[in-house]
């Protein structure tokens, strides 16, 4: 887990006179309207997915749709195993390859961009986020856990991460075939779905209990237990863009470090190298000095000054489009090479996809 040092020259005793922001900051607009075309396109892909086992569940019956592969970006495991598949025996899996290559797109971003695929993509941090906004409106606040609380949490989804990685990296190329063929793994997308359908009370209780810890605590679940998040933090830390402050044109007025979710000491550092930081740019946001806090490369020069790093900012709009090309070219690739879909008869899943809730694990 990265640490946040403080430089000795984080700070200026000498400061420039203060200089307005003039144009106003576009970034949440922009983010925000990113994190909701995706949540769209993800009700899309469910409702259909869920049209498409509901015809094999009546025999046939109903509305005849194509099952959408995009719901396997919803099956992180599976693309951690195919890609291991991928690294041991050179071949691209045949089952669930669509997960493979959005994890792939998604690791992408995270060592381009920080982790923007958790900031302005994932379904689960959009959600998250405002459950933040709505504890923010009915509680007034939310709370900042103290660090000997906080810091012990946060590392309790790197072990969930430690426990996934090691699990599926101790697999042979053999096991990793055998179980995605298995109906077990051909269905573990169906099986998810209809975990949400058929949910227990205590699932159910589980989830409202999470769902309020966000509220009160900003990105609970995400900051503490999410996996997904710590393996997209560890590969962030690669990423040469980072959130960077000019020491002399920062005034120390201390809004960033506020406006940060993730509570880092924003008004203290030079650059941000947490694996915590989701490029949210929400500190960003809310700095009201001109050029003293951007999402950028390094200078060119360790003497260029803060002021040409206007050269190398990844804007608001430039961190949207390289999200959508790293997503709409994983799809269109996996597409053109006819690694996108499962290619599997109807005939299989007209006989597994009623029986899903039936289907052990291989391993029991």
């Amino acid at each position: 887990m990265a640490t946040c040092t403080v430089p000795k020259f984080a700070t200026s005793p000498e400061k420039k006179t203060f200089v307005r922001r003039m144009t106003r900051d576009r970034s949440q607009k922009i983010r925000h309207a990113v994190q909701w075309l995706f949540v769209a396109l993800n009700v899309w892909i469910g409702v259909q997915f869920y049209l498409w086992v509901r015809s094999f569940e009546r025999g046939g019956a109903g509305l005849a749709v194509a099952r959408p592969a995009g719901v396997e970006g919803w099956l992180p495991i599976a693309g951690l195993m195919n890609t291991k598949y991928l690294l041991a025996s050179g071949h691209i899996a045949a089952i669930h390859p669509a997960a493979m290559f959005l994890f792939l797109a998604f690791v992408l971003m995270s060592i381009l961009l920080k982790k923007a695929f958790c900031s302005w993509l994932c379904p689960v941090g959009t959600l998250s986020e405002r459950l933040g906004m709505l504890g923010r409106k009915v509680f007034g606040r939310n709370l900042r856990l103290p660090r000997w609380a906080d810091i012990p949490l946060r590392g309790l989804k790197y072990l969930l991460m430690g426990f996934f990685v090691i699990s599926v990296g101790a697999m042979s190329a053999e096991s990793l075939e055998g179980f995605m063929h298995s109906p077990y793994g051909l269905l573990a997308d169906v099986k998810m779905l209809n975990f949400f359908r058929d949910m227990g009370i205590t699932a159910a209780a589980v989830i409202g209990v999470l769902m309020l810890l966000s509220m009160l605590v900003e990105h609970f679940w995400c900051r503490y237990l999410c996996p997904y998040g710590a393996l997209m933090g560890l590969v962030s830390l690669l990423s040469p863009v980072k959130i960077r402050r000019d020491a002399e044109a920062c005034i120390d007025c201390g809004k960033c470090a506020r406006a940060c979710p993730a509570g880092l000491a924003v008004d203290r550092l030079v650059q941000i190298r947490s694996a915590e930081c989701t490029a949210c740019m929400a500190c960003v946001a809310a700095c009201p000095a001109e050029n003293a806090l951007q999402f950028a490369l390094p200078p060119a020069r360790a003497a260029e000054p803060a002021a040409r790093w206007r050269r190398r900012v990844a804007t608001p709009l430039v961190v949207a489009g390289v999200v959508a090309y790293l997503f709409l070219a994983a799809v269109l690739f996996a597409r053109v090479t006819n690694h996108w879909q499962t290619n599997m008869p109807r005939s299989v899943y007209q006989q597994l996809v009623p029986v899903a809730d039936e289907l052990a694990h291989p391993g029991m």
